[in-house]
């Protein structure tokens, strides 16, 4: 008889490997470390603000190029830049009159081409 149990993922056990807690507690990072980590993350849980990394990652660009490449509003895109850069997911610089994005630095490159290695695969 075969019992198909659809909870696989809930241990039956009730032993507590000290070795392995205790072990794994000094490898972990500070809790503030990981909120920020989550925080870093959220970044890449709006599709907005994921097609806005991945037009950077090709060229610096201003709000105005970014909304006609999405198809949406300077006001909508300026929001979405405003929480990358809180994030030091983007950075900008002025010439001028029109201010300039781009990826704040190589890791924001790794981070989205792990990524989307990963949903690829």
């Amino acid at each position: 008889m075969i019992v198909n149990n659809t909870d696989t993922d809930q241990c039956e056990c009730s032993v507590i490997h000290e070795e392995i807690v205790a072990k794994v507690r000094l490898l972990m990072p500070d809790d503030e470390l990981l909120f920020n980590l989550a925080d870093l993350f959220k970044m890449f849980g709006d599709s907005t603000r994921v097609r806005i990394v991945s037009a950077l990652l090709h060229s610096e660009m201003c709000v105005c190029d970014i909304a006609a490449l999405l198809g949406m509003s300077k006001s909508a895109i300026s929001h979405q830049l405003r929480s990358l850069r809180q994030t030091k997911l983007v950075k900008n610089r002025r010439e001028g009159k029109v201010i300039y994005y781009s990826l704040d630095d190589d890791h924001v490159k790794t981070i989205f081409a792990q990524g989307l290695r990963h949903v690829m695969e």
